[in-house]
């Protein structure tokens, strides 16, 4: 019997005998010229044995194993890296197509109604006919009236247009979509286009409903006033924009409300009837306005009972809402700040100060050349 621990270097040329069989477990190792061989194995009776390489019996395995094994794994390695190759490149157009999308933030239930909006009476009354139409369309249909297809809010900042719009969705009861107009312009040529593409077919799926796109100024600027002439990404947005308003697409039971600042930027196109039937201006308010902001913005503070909100309107001539409800607010801080148990109208008049002309800086002292001048 032949020991299976043979090596290589155990094997020498002999030519002067005949080989006998001999089985081994691996043959490749032994595969040269040489033909004849013989084996010494100390621990063996025989000092010698012969072996020649046809007498090598190998099994199917042994011989095409390697080769077999080795284009597996070639197989393995080439799936992995063109399944990741296919797997990025889908994951590209995905990621393009998503950048398509619209960006409008939906609110099902608007939880602001007319009476959370405060100093601007005639500009609510022009939205409570978009709200009874919303809610009851046959009063309208029946004498041939057709909804609004836009609503546009003019006015300074902080006057309530956004505000005002949630208001007519919270009284409404319908989806309310809100999106500003910077969000459509990207730096891709299409993507804003693209985007208030899949903005009203969102919208459409939800009719009726709002659609609030504030500082339309942004991508509603009058054409031909850009860099790029008539190739500009804006104004392409723009294009997309007023023919989903009133163009061949069929967007009924959707109402755009819009808010800018800017009107005399506006594109002419886009400020005329059937697209934006209505413009109201919401303006600063007035002393009966301011006191029925500073009523509306008290809700939850604790103030002190003495507080005259008629003096405080009389004392915020120009403010508007936002600088109000500011006001309160840095109020309620200061009088936590000062450890008090409720805000009182100190805390008030140094919250007005502070709107006006900033903090206070107590240790700029004035000398007394300063004070000559």
């Amino acid at each position: 019997m032949i020991p299976n621990d043979m090596f290589y270097n155990d094997f020498y040329l002999s030519n002067d005998s005949e080989p006998e069989s001999l089985h081994l477990s691996y043959f490749a190792i032994f595969k040269e010229e040489i033909r004849l061989y013989s084996v010494d194995f100390p621990n063996s009776s025989a000092d010698v044995y012969f072996v020649d390489e046809d007498a090598f019996e190998v099994s199917w395995w042994q011989n095409w194993g390697p080769t077999i094994l080795m284009l597996l794994g070639v197989i393995v390695v080439s799936v992995f890296f063109f399944s990741r190759l296919s797997s990025s490149v889908g994951g590209a157009n995905t990621k393009a197509m998503d950048f398509n999308k619209s960006r409008a933030r939906r609110e099902d239930n608007s939880k602001v109604n007319f009476s959370d909006v405060a100093g601007c009476e005639e500009e609510k009354e022009e939205m409570v006919e978009i709200v009874q139409y919303l809610k009851e369309p046959k009063k309208f249909l029946k004498f041939g009236a057709k909804l609004p297809k836009g609503v546009l809010l003019v006015g300074p900042p902080g006057t309530g247009k956004t505000l005002l719009a949630k208001a007519v969705a919270g009284e409404a009861g319908v989806p309310f979509y809100s999106i500003s107009g910077s969000d459509f312009v990207e730096m891709f040529v299409g993507v804003g286009a693209g985007r208030v593409r899949d903005m009203f077919r969102v919208a459409k799926q939800t009719a009726p409903c709002l659609v609030f796109i504030d500082e339309l100024d942004a991508v509603g600027r009058q054409r031909g006033a850009g860099m790029g002439g008539g190739n500009d990404e804006r104004e392409q947005t723009l294009n997309q924009l007023l023919v989903e308003m009133d163009g061949f697409a069929d967007n009924s039971g959707i109402i755009v409300i819009a808010a800018t600042n800017r009107e005399d930027v506006l594109d002419p196109a886009l400020l005329r009837a059937g697209r934006f039937d209505r413009q109201i201006t919401v303006n600063l308010p007035d002393r009966a306005g301011r006191e029925a902001i500073f009523k509306v913005h008290a809700r939850g503070k604790v103030l002190d009972e003495n507080i005259d909100f008629g003096q405080l309107a009389r004392r915020t001539v120009g403010f508007s809402g936002a600088d109000i409800a500011n006001i309160l607010n840095e109020a309620a801080i200061l009088a936590v700040r000062g450890k008090k148990d409720r805000v009182t109208i100190a805390e008030i008049d140094e919250a007005i100060d502070r709107q006006i002309a900033g903090p206070a800086k107590k240790s700029r002292v004035l000398n007394p050349n300063e004070r000559k001048a």
